[in-house]
């Protein structure tokens, strides 16, 4: 590792860390420093709301926050390599869309019978079993990713036909789910969270090997000895599982996933995924973290909901990408 590439992973991992205090010190309730610490470090405290807001509110919202934008970061980063597009993302497969639709059905449709959790999960479930089962069939990853594409719109059509049926109420409903939140995993869920996104981003670290030759072309690699169909099951596995949980307990986040590693490999001026995958981990979390800040920002009596800050971030970011890059 240069010592250029080394004092950029320094600076995002203190950078992260000056992130995730903010987000327990910063809030729309002003609580004293010294009442945080003393929380953090389990002495008592008079005012016992006060540790509500910071162990059942604030620390789980920042660990989410965390663990998403790494997993939504590595998620695309991993996607753009597989298909050799810079504008692959978490959510071009459909996976997102897959979950939306669930969600769209129990909110709009079922009355409630299951959780938005469940509902969530199992919508982005299907679609990645459909797309592996066709990535199973295909051998070009161009039409992989044009079948993730049609999969999608078709989850699309399918909310769009929920809508036309639906409540003004439950369309409202879902609209806010729609806006994506890091404030819904609960200090219960935070364990299966985490355990879920961290198994998922150990996988994709044991991924670096083989994502380093596909930068050299499929023909390159299948003449390595890379297993070029069963490789691109594993990332699609990988990256669709990662973005199933992120986007079933945080709801449909847009541009972490799609920005960042293009962010990461203008810091690094690299492609080696030696540097660039855990790079692109860590500032998936700083940027997660400070999209996840600027939510708190009061606007009168609301806040800023998430997706109204994640493009503000990453669309001048990927025109920049289309700018330079004039053979898209």
């Amino acid at each position: 590792m240069s010592r250029q590439a080394r004092v950029y992973i320094q600076g995002i991992a203190g950078l992260i860390l000056v992130l995730f205090l903010s987000s327990l010190f910063f809030g729309p309730v002003s609580i004293p420093v010294s009442t945080i610490m003393d929380i953090l470090l389990g002495k008592p405290v008079e005012n016992s709301s006060w540790v509500n807001i910071i162990l059942q509110s604030r620390l789980p919202q920042a660990v989410t926050a965390l663990l998403a934008g790494s997993a939504l970061a590595v998620s695309g980063l991993m996607l753009q390599t597989l298909f050799q597009n810079p504008l692959a993302g978490p959510s071009i497969l459909g996976i997102s869309s897959g979950a939306n639709l669930g969600v769209a059905f129990v909110m709009l449709y079922s009355g409630g019978i299951f959780s938005t959790l469940s509902a969530a999960f199992a919508g982005a479930l299907t679609v990645l079993l459909l797309i592996l089962y066709f990535s199973t069939k295909i051998k070009s990853n161009v039409l992989v990713l044009i079948v993730g594409m049609m999969v999608g719109y078709l989850a699309s059509s399918g909310i769009s036909i929920l809508n036309a049926l639906a409540s003004s109420e439950n369309i409202r409903s879902y609209v806010l789910w729609g806006l994506g939140s890091f404030s819904g995993v609960s200090l219960k869920q935070l364990p299966l969270y985490s355990i879920t996104l961290s198994v998922g981003l150990i996988a994709a670290v044991l991924l670096i090997k083989p994502l380093n030759v596909l930068l050299l072309g499929e023909n390159y690699a299948a003449n390595l000895g890379i297993p070029i169909r069963r490789t691109r099951i594993f990332i699609l596995i990988i990256t669709g599982f990662l973005t199933a949980v992120v986007t079933a307990f945080c709801g449909p986040v847009s541009f972490i996933g799609l920005a960042t590693p293009h962010i990461a490999r203008m810091l690094l001026k690299t492609s080696n995924q030696r540097l660039l995958l855990p790079a692109t981990l860590l500032l998936g979390s700083a940027v997660a973290l400070f999209c996840n800040l600027l939510t708190l920002i009061p606007l009168g009596n609301h806040l800023l909901p998430l997706n109204a800050v994640t493009p503000l971030l990453g669309a001048p970011v990927i025109v920049y990408v289309i700018v330079k890059q004039k053979n898209i």
